[in-house]
């Protein structure tokens, strides 16, 4: 089993081991704030980790409330409506608790709950508000997207019909708790998407423009670590050292997208699904190793590092195909009319696609008629 340790990089105290969420007063106590806004949601809550989060605090004497409606994909108007149930309980520190959904909408909610007379359509991360966020303490209890690592959140507009960043520079959280024993609970299948999105993370990060040999380095170990645990964490979740890998990887993953920015696969999943809802994660396994076909012309040396780090021959071809293999054997990976993409859609989906931001950090510029034949082969 990994070593319990604290650490911390930059602006941001990670705090990671079997237990560590007992040391959440602590934090708590260090920034000295004494009214804690917990934003999670209904499966969190359900399973239980909610209460546990609840009672450490309450038996600090630390008061709490709990926004328990995140859903997948988060909203302008639900991040709105959360904090609105922060401000009328007179929030001054954010918890953010659950996966990527409840990490990034608490970004928007720790902005807004600070600045009440703006919507969270306002703070495109473009954008400097007058007040920064509240502090914010990550807690992930899934092992995917990497959000305690940095300022942005991905939040969908429903009027623009579009994904956005959500954040600037006060938003990045001030301490993270990665506790594996918080992610035993989750089944199967997020368990799956979680753990290609981070591993998709760590992918396009090697292969970005913006990679560096420091993004690289924490890229490679986020790959190794993610390539063993990731099976055996979708068949026996209960394994904390599987967990915990997994938990590693996708924070190692995270702080490399950080330094380095994603790629076209992150450019296809934000289209697809602002278009149909699909989940982020699957949304990514449906097209990795297509993208990392379209790119090989380019990083073919890079991939071939993959491969290794996979366990695999060092060889791009080999390589690509042990991601699809890896997404196959989980489970993960559909066609994108499973999820609802019809034929007629796909030049709408693909004009978004090249209008993120994440697509021209892609080794290889796509045009509009390349994203088309990517997406139009996995129908």
């Amino acid at each position: 089993m990994m070593n319990a340790f604290t650490l911390t990089p930059g602006s941001v105290n990670i705090r990671f081991g079997a237990g560590s969420v007992a040391q959440l007063p602590e934090v708590v106590a260090g920034l000295n704030k004494k009214k804690v806004f917990i934003v999670t949601d209904p499966g969190v809550a359900a399973a239980g980790v909610l209460a546990k989060v609840e009672t450490i605090l309450k038996s600090a004497g630390i008061e709490t409330a709990s926004y328990t409606e995140i859903k997948p994909n988060p909203t302008t108007t639900l991040i709105d409506a959360a904090a609105k149930h922060g401000i009328t309980f007179g929030a001054d520190c954010i918890v953010a608790l659950g996966g990527g959904s409840s990490l990034d909408s608490s970004k928007g909610i720790a902005l807004v709950v600070a600045n009440p007379t703006f919507s969270s359509a306002k703070f495109d991360y473009s954008i400097t508000p007058d007040r920064p966020a509240l502090p914010i303490i990550a807690i992930p209890t899934t092992a995917g997207t990497g959000s305690e690592t940095n300022n942005w959140g991905v939040i969908d507009d429903p009027i623009r019909q579009c994904k956005f960043y959500v954040g600037d520079a006060s938003t990045t959280p001030v301490a993270a708790i990665l506790d594996p024993e918080l992610t035993i609970g989750l089944p199967p299948r997020p368990t799956a998407g979680t753990g290609i999105d981070a591993l998709t993370h760590a992918i396009e990060s090697l292969t970005s423009k913006g990679s560096t040999p420091v993004s690289a380095a924490y890229a490679h170990q986020a790959v190794k670590l993610i390539a063993r645990a990731l099976p055996t964490a979708v068949r026996d979740g209960a394994n904390v050292d599987a967990r915990g890998d997994m938990l590693m990887g996708a924070h190692l993953a995270g702080l490399a997208l950080t330094l380095s920015g994603l790629g076209l696969v992150h450019g296809i999943a934000h289209s697809v699904s602002a278009h149909v809802g699909a989940a982020h994660g699957e949304a990514l396994a449906t097209v990795l190793p297509e993208v990392m076909q379209f790119n090989a012309r380019e990083v073919s040396d890079i991939y071939a590092t993959v491969g290794n780090d996979m366990g695999v021959s060092a060889n791009s071809d080999t390589a690509i195909e042990a991601v699809r293999d890896l997404a196959d054997s989980i489970q993960i990976r559909n066609s994108l009319s499973h999820y609802g993409v019809k034929q007629e859609m796909v030049g709408d989906i693909a004009k978004t696609v090249l209008a993120d931001s994440v697509t021209s950090n892609n080794p290889i510029a796509p045009s509009d008629g390349e994203v088309q034949a990517i997406l139009l082969s996995r129908l």
